[in-house]
This record gives C-alpha cells, structure tokens and sequence, in this order.
C-alpha cells in the first residue's frame, strides 16, 4: 500500500481545500494518507468549524475518515486556533520543538508532500 503524508502550511483556503479533496482521492483509491496541519494553516481548522464556511463538507468528512494525524501544537497555540482544534477532537502534537516532525512520517515509509 502506498503511503503518502499531506503536509499544509499554506493559511489561503482555497489551498487547503485542495488538500482535503486530495487526501480524499487518495483514501477512495486505497492510499494510507495522513494530513498534517502545519504554519498559518492551523488558524483554518477554527475558519472551518462555520458550517457556513467554503469547504465546511469536505473538512467534515476527512475529519470524520480520521484523515487528518495531527495539527501542530506551536502554531495553532499561535494563531489562536489550539482550543479549536482540541474541541473538535483533532489531535494535536509537536515531538519537534513543538511541531510534527516529518522524520516520523519518512522512517515510516510515507512520502511527503507540502503544499
């Protein structure tokens, strides 16, 4: 099985969007896929907690597929996002400073992709 980790920096939503629609395809055609929640991205997990959001859906159901492995700690405590993402029962982690380390994910065999 192809192993392959989505890591979002990129606060713009309409870039975001498009990880979720990815990580989605991936997991349809049977890909172990992980999003990581990284940088000014983690402020748009409590953006997306407004059902009246763009992609409001779409973050619903990779969050119901248990898609995304973790939002970064540093950063959501930064921009205000951490009790959100804790609320929605989003895991929240930081082994690296206060931050995923992507290490993890290569000695795991997954490839990384940024965005």
């Amino acid at each position: 099985m192809d192993k392959i980790v989505l890591i979002t920096y990129n606060p713009e939503l309409m870039c975001f969007g498009h990880v979720l629609i990815y990580a989605l395809d991936f997991d349809q055609k049977g890909y172990d896929v992980k999003i990581v929640i990284e940088g000014g991205a983690a402020k748009l997990v409590s953006t997306l907690k407004n059902p009246e959001a763009p992609f409001y859906a779409l973050y619903q159901r990779v969050k119901e597929k248990g898609l995304i492995d973790v939002v970064c700690q540093a950063c959501a405590a930064k921009l205000g996002a951490i009790d959100d993402a804790r609320e929605q029962g989003l895991p929240v982690g930081g082994d690296l400073m206060g931050h995923p380390s992507m290490e993890t994910y290569l000695k795991d065999g997954y490839r990384v992709i940024t965005f």
